[in-house]
């Protein structure tokens, strides 16, 4: 049964390293600027909210052409990207909904963990459905 697990190839490692790279600079200012507006009053899932699609935004274009070196069509893998984003806001913000309004956690730790739980999410949503190297960009083309 292990034999059979098959290990990522290299241009999978390459892009999941420069995911990361892009995560984490995104994700930490984006975080450094939620406990600021958090502290200062904001709500935790308005915040979330606004600095979730600046993220998103600002994530398109870096993971476009630097993580996946996609070359399809803009306006399909956008069509996608956009559909990928709503799942993982959906799942960011029952995340922070169920963990924090109902369980009672602090919303600061519950976030940190949203982050990891989303990236690896939208990491293989990018992967093989937004910027995938496979026949749907192939049709979108024609």
């Amino acid at each position: 049964m292990l034999s059979s697990l098959k290990l990522p190839d290299r241009a999978s490692i390459i892009e999941l390293v420069r995911y990361g790279v892009i995560g984490v600079l995104t994700n930490s200012i984006g975080y450094a600027i939620y406990l600021l507006i958090t502290y200062a009053g904001g709500t935790p899932k308005i915040t979330m909210s606004i600095l979730y699609a600046i993220g998103a935004t600002i994530g398109f274009i870096s993971n476009r052409k630097w993580t996946f070196s996609h070359e399809g069509n803009l306006l399909s893998a956008g069509a996608r990207y956009v559909f990928a984003h709503t799942l993982g806001y959906c799942l960011n913000l029952s995340i922070l909904i169920i963990l924090v309004d109902h369980l009672g956690y602090p919303h600061q730790w519950v976030q940190v963990f949203s982050i990891f739980a989303v990236a690896g999410f939208l990491f293989l949503m990018f992967k093989f459905f937004v910027f995938p190297k496979t026949l749907i960009d192939q049709h979108s083309q024609a």
